[in-house]
């Protein structure tokens, strides 16, 4: 590999897992198809129209923009799985071939070069249609409601793990060869429609290399929530995997400077498939905090992530070899650059095995809460909790944010809040919400937003995906015939119904008299500093009543 160009790619191979269930900086979302109403009842005390009106108009514009930010990741994503795809040993000895086609079958160049544009977008368009068929045989409902339900990440833990076995060489993903058969005699076709039937006869002859990145950027993408998200996911995939051929027949004289195919090849699917299982765990996870088994908590997750990185290093070593591996003779610069950033990585991780935050992976592990042995428990944060310590309701069923006492309750924290004459604080969160483990781990605890929170705050934490089945006094149904049952149902409806949002994080700083937000409500923000302005904005809000 001496071209600096696949040093970049196989780079991007690694960051990958990064960007995990691919909402890095966006928002997590849950359906309120199975939701009806909840018993809470509005206090007769309401805001003036303006300000409710001015709250609802700025909170729908930003969960827009974090609609968009979705997007972006998601497109990001597939992008990065598309450049990952032209380096499997499917894929990239075609190029040489495949270019030569339209550069030598073509009777002047820019005919060549045309040519090479159509089947480029040809492969753009056959993905894009994949991508749609999802959105259109489940619909936006059906793609909200895979983030949370429990069923759906066990299924697809177990495609991951399929996929990772796939690419690790148990076995290959292959299509009929019917399929294949019939879209090669298309492709014999003269003009477009031949052009066509060829990136179509790629993407079949090519699926049990892409198939496995295809189904993860799917599955990744639907449980984003977002409408597009599947459609956006390939077009990023697509484009990835269109380029080289198109940029590769306009300047031929770029292939002089591809790496020979080889065993490299096949190291760069192998490599992926320890990401594939890697990233299956964090469905795993999901399934376990959801329905509170306690099976699978921070340290196993971290000791699973630690021997998968582990073993991969070695195997980018020579230290480990599977059967259908070539003779490795010696170890290239680029593959023992991206061995030390594997093993550099796991060797980060193994701290947390003993409480150390991962602050920059923590987005992807189960909360600090979940772990049995943590040394930091006894070190203070410097900052006083909630002077309530009265037992709250599903305190023993949900686990605190370290540092902070929340209550689970709406009712229960708005009661509280009244009697200390405090505004509240409510964060709808969830137990698959990966941006919710990042702002807990990374901005809560810093001193200043920790003491806003702690003392000038009541908090109240509502998992709008939670599976614990609710008091039968308290299930209800609705004239359509739609029933709350859970926890999850509660107060996802609430967080629909009263703040026209379905993202998660998001925070609401309520007036617990008139319960009214004080100022726009907001997602996940990062930034430390402006979060702490949201806080005190709050506050201001809350004094000048």
């Amino acid at each position: 590999m001496k071209h600096p160009i696949f040093i970049f790619l196989l780079a991007l191979v690694f960051c990958l897992p990064l960007f995990g269930p691919i909402q890095a900086n966006a928002q997590d979302t849950v359906s309120t198809a199975d939701v009806t109403f909840t018993d809470i009842k509005p206090e007769k005390t309401v805001a003036p129209v303006k300000a409710k009106k001015a709250a609802k108009t700025a909170t729908g514009q930003a969960h827009k923009q974090q609609q968009q930010q979705t997007l972006w990741a998601i497109f990001i994503a597939g992008l990065l799985g598309g450049f990952a795809a032209i380096l499997m040993p499917c894929i990239f000895p075609m190029l040489p071939m495949t270019v030569s086609y339209f550069t030598k079958g073509s009777g002047d160049k820019s005919s060549g070069v045309g040519k090479a544009i159509t089947y480029g977008v040809s492969i753009i368009v056959i993905y894009v249609i994949l991508g749609l068929l999802i959105t259109v045989c489940f619909g936006p409902d059906a793609l909200n409601s895979l983030s949370t339900n429990g069923i759906f990440n066990f299924a697809f833990f177990l495609l991951l793990v399929v996929f990772a076995a796939s690419f690790l060489g148990a076995f290959e993903i292959t299509l009929p060869s019917k399929w294949v058969n019939k879209m090669d005699q298309e492709s014999d076709r003269k003009g477009l429609a031949g052009i066509f039937f060829m990136a179509a006869t790629l993407s079949l002859v090519s699926f049990s290399c892409t198939g496995p990145i295809i189904g993860t950027l799917l599955v990744q993408a639907a449980t984003t929530g977002a409408l597009l998200g599947p459609a956006v996911g390939m077009f990023g995939f697509s484009l990835a995997l269109a380029l080289p051929f198109t940029l590769f027949a306009m300047f031929p004289s770029w292939m002089n400077a591809l790496p020979k195919s080889g065993g490299w090849l096949n190291s760069v699917k192998v490599t992926l498939g320890f990401l594939e299982l890697a990233l299956a765990l964090k469905f795993l996870s999901n399934v376990d905090l959801a329905y509170h088994w306690h099976w699978f908590d921070r340290e196993v997750f971290l000791v699973l992530w630690i021997v998968i990185f582990a073993l991969m290093g070695f195997y980018l070593l020579g230290k480990l070899k599977f059967s259908h591996d070539s003779d490795l003779p010696y170890i290239s610069v680029p593959r023992l650059f991206i061995a030390i950033i594997t093993l550099s990585f796991t060797m980060y991780l193994v701290p947390g095995l003993w409480g150390a935050p991962l602050k920059s992976v923590s987005a992807f592990l189960p909360p600090m809460s979940t772990q049995d042995f943590d040394l930091s428990s006894g070190v203070s944060n410097a900052v006083a909790e909630s002077a309530d310590t009265q037992p709250h309701k599903y305190s023993t069923l949900f686990d605190k944010p370290k540092g902070f006492n929340p209550y689970f309750d709406y009712d229960e924290g708005l009661a509280y809040a009244k009697k200390m004459h405090k505004p509240v604080m409510i964060d709808f969160t969830g137990h698959a919400c990966v941006n919710c483990r990042k702002m807990e781990a990374n901005v809560w605890p810093d001193k200043q937003v920790a003491q806003r929170i702690n003392q000038e705050y009541v908090l109240i934490q509502l998992y709008v995906d939670d599976k614990t089945d609710l008091a039968a006094n308290e299930q209800t149904t609705t004239p359509e015939g739609r029933a709350i049952k859970t926890l999850g149902n509660k107060w996802s409806y609430l967080q629909t119904s009263r703040f026209e949002a379905n993202s998660q994080p998001f925070y609401v700083l309520l007036d617990p008299e008139t319960e009214q937000p004080l100022v726009a409500p907001q997602g996940a923000n990062y930034d430390v500093a402006q979060y702490l302005n949201y806080l005190d904005s709050g506050l201001a809000a809350f004094r000048r009543k």
